[in-house]
């Protein structure tokens, strides 16, 4: 990890500011476009900072992508061929988010479950084993540290796995947070730290003149800003911001659902990542199921195939489920880029900053990507470990769009 990616400390920067004012020195204004994990993140950081800042949301803040997460930071176990680079982010990000969770505890006065237990990746065919050998061999060339278990000694650590698992990979530092309290948390954050919240107020546009920013328009008021910060997840290709050429952010549906396990004998403590799906244990004993993967767009409905492709892939590693009660179902919708990977840092017009298109990556990421946006804000720098995942990664042929 670079050092300009270290622990972000509110309160040193917050001193800074103040130094800084007392010399005469002035922090930008600040508008927020979108109110998920991200957005609220970086205006907690920056409004601690000095900033004011004014975060908008078309509804309400922590509704979207980030309610609809299992809050998984799954770095290691959904490492792929090609990703290396991506991964280096994703790795940076893990190992922010103790600190992370505890300044925002802190800060919040509240807690956000971040549980270290670990996350088990499982094969319960001949197939799935050959599959599952293959990831442990690209984990292991990655030098990602993880660990191989034979089908006996993952179900000593999780007794209720089905009989038949043939094998299991152990990921320890694959961990995992409560995201709805994560984003409630932020909020709190945020409103503490002196951030302006404007709920049920969508952009119309970001405004622009002589190729810089100068402010957004929203539910037909101009609000002056000296940077925006566009953080609207999938719906960031919506946001007029002429003359940049529109982010090539598409939604990615995913359906879930949540069942209700005894919180004092749970079926489960690690995640698991089974064949299909994967099976997420929150502390008050919610089992979240997720989760599909189509390309339709905006599309809310939730549909008989794709609940029932879930719950039978979870009850094949996890029988045990089929006595609880299904407490909820939903969908939600990643923001995807065009590469899969998030688009962060300048745009080609000057004050206008982008922080979205993290697809399935948004919570794991929302310590790294919170460091990158503030320092790129106030220090006009961005960390090398970043770089890659520039906008201008689509420069050719954005401007075809």
């Amino acid at each position: 990890m670079s050092a300009s990616l270290s622990t972000f400390d509110s309160s040193s920067v917050a001193s800074e500011s103040r130094d800084a004012a007392g010399r005469g020195g002035s922090r930008p204004r600040v508008a927020v476009v979108g109110g998920g994990v991200i957005g609220l993140a970086i205006a907690w950081r920056l409004a601690a900072a000095g900033c004011p800042v004014d975060l908008f949301d078309a509804g309400e803040t922590g509704q979207g992508a980030s309610h609809a997460a299992a809050g998984m930071l799954a770095a290691c176990a959904e490492a792929e061929p090609g990703e290396d680079v991506l991964l280096q982010l994703n790795r940076a990000s893990q190992a922010l988010w103790p600190r992370f969770a505890a300044d925002l505890e802190q800060a919040a006065g509240t807690g956000v479950d971040l549980r270290t237990e670990g996350t088990l990746t499982v094969a319960l065919t001949a197939d799935d084993l050959s599959r599952l050998r293959h990831l442990h061999a690209l984990q292991t060339a990655l030098g990602l540290p993880v660990e191989w278990l034979g089908g006996a000694e993952a179900r000593r650590r999780e007794p209720y796995l089905a009989a038949k698992v043939a094998g299991a990979i152990l990921t320890p530092e694959d961990h995992q947070v409560d995201n709805r309290k994560v984003a409630a948390a932020l909020r709190i954050a945020a409103l503490g730290a002196g951030a302006r919240i404007h709920e049920g107020t969508p952009i119309s546009r970001v405004e622009t003149q002589a190729g810089r920013v100068t402010g957004v328009v929203a539910a037909g008021t101009r609000h002056a800003a000296d940077v925006t910060v566009l953080a609207a997840g999938a719906w960031s290709r919506g946001v007029d911001i002429a003359p940049a050429a529109p982010l090539p952010v598409r939604p990615i549906k995913g359906q879930m659902m949540a069942l209700q396990m005894d919180p004092a004998a749970p079926l489960l403590s690690h995640v698991l990542w089974a064949p299909g799906a994967y099976l997420v244990p929150r502390r008050d004993g919610r089992l979240i199921i997720g989760a599909t993967t189509e390309e339709k767009g905006f599309d809310t409905a939730l549909t008989a195939g794709g609940l029932l492709a879930l719950l039978t892939n979870a009850w094949r590693a996890l029988p045990g489920l089929e006595e609880l009660a299904v407490i909820e179902q939903w969908v939600g919708f990643r923001p995807g880029s065009r590469d899969d990977a998030p688009i962060l840092g300048p745009s080609e017009v000057e004050g206008l900053v982008y922080a979205t298109g993290h697809h399935r990556n948004g919570i794991l990421l929302l310590p790294v990507t919170t460091d990158v946006i503030v320092s790129q804000i106030l220090e006009g720098r961005m960390d090398p470990v970043a770089a890659p995942f520039a906008a201008s990664r689509f420069a050719p042929r954005a401007a075809a769009e």
